[in-house]
């Protein structure tokens, strides 16, 4: 029997996959970086981490989707929403977390978590690139920095400046003014960050602070970031391994649910099955195999039949008794 499952998760900007096993383990987990939603990306995400784990699809019992493409998903049996994922996910690797602020591509979302990992309310930005991996990217190219270095040059401010716009194109167009000034890029740096922050505050102020707090997402892998909100908040922020897995994660512990419960109604209708079989030969009532009424040490005998009936009427209760003995 089959006994591992994947989730998979098809972003705006990365496709992520992640198997596990009966168990609950990560046998494999995969993210690839792509332009947009691409299904083209998420098969190859699939395929990776079926080559990591030693495995062929079919021998995937379940796969469950998530993210924004998650309908374009070839042999998924369900899918879910981003939000519901990302908590199951992040409630998963940051036990006792209680608000979780995902950051990725195109969208930041703030998601207050039950004891249970389940959903109690959430934030989302999802209209505007404020506050997300977009806006980052585009100041980034204002700084005629690499997106991926811009958060370590952020780390190496030595004055605080402020960019006040929160939409991406007004945001740049301060980020080449503060330039021109003689400001310099990691001090600029550190302003788009404390930007992220405070539309991130924004978010978090919605829901409710709750601790602990847990950051996902491709942006928790900014260092900057991260220090940025929690400075924000005044508060730590936990940031797990493999951030940007969460959702995928998720998706793959619903996927384990599912097959468990497979499991149990497989258990259940197999011993229903046993429960509903006569012992031949018995005119007893239908009960469990070697058991009689409600008392368990019973046992039920098939009825003597032919000369060995007519043999045993013959005995006195007595004999009988012996006989038995």
């Amino acid at each position: 029997m089959n006994r591992h499952v994947m989730g998979v998760d098809l972003g705006s900007t990365t496709a992520k996959a992640v198997i596990l096993d009966e168990h609950g383990r990560i046998v494999a987990r995969e993210v690839v970086q792509m332009g947009a939603v691409s299904g083209d990306a998420m098969m190859d995400a699939k395929r990776r981490a079926l080559a990591d784990a030693g495995l062929t699809e079919a021998q995937i019992a379940n796969t469950v989707a998530t993210g924004y493409g998650r309908r374009m998903i070839d042999g998924a049996s369900k899918s879910y929403t981003e939000i519901t994922c990302h908590a199951r996910g992040a409630a998963h690797m940051v036990p006792g977390v209680r608000l979780v602020i995902d950051i990725g591509g195109q969208d930041s979302k703030v998601i207050a978590v039950t004891s249970d990992g389940l959903v109690e309310t959430f934030a989302m930005n999802d209209r505007c690139a404020g506050g997300t991996g977009k806006f980052l990217e585009t100041l980034a190219r204002s700084l005629e920095v690499p997106l991926e270095d811009m958060g370590a040059m952020a780390l190496q401010a030595q004055a605080e400046l402020a960019i006040s716009s929160i939409c991406a194109t007004f945001a740049e167009t301060e980020v080449i003014s503060l330039l021109a000034e003689g400001s310099s890029k990691p001090d600029v740096a550190a302003a788009v960050h404390g930007s992220v922050a405070r539309r991130t505050l924004g978010l978090v102020s919605r829901v409710g602070l709750r601790k602990p707090i847990a950051m996902t997402g491709g942006v928790a892998r900014n260092a900057a970031a991260v220090r940025a909100i929690a400075k924000e908040l005044g508060t730590e922020i936990t940031v797990p391994p493999d951030p940007q897995i969460a959702g995928a994660l998720g998706a793959a512990l619903f996927a384990l649910d599912a097959l468990r419960v497979a499991d149990q109604e497989s258990e259940q209708a197999e011993e229903d099955r046993l429960s509903a079989v006569a012992i031949p030969g018995s005119d007893a009532p239908k009960c469990r195999p070697g058991s009689a009424g409600d008392d368990p040490a019973a046992t039920i005998a098939p009825r003597a039949t032919g000369p060995l009936a007519r043999f045993i009427g013959q005995l006195s209760p007595s004999r009988r008794e012996e006989r038995k003995k």
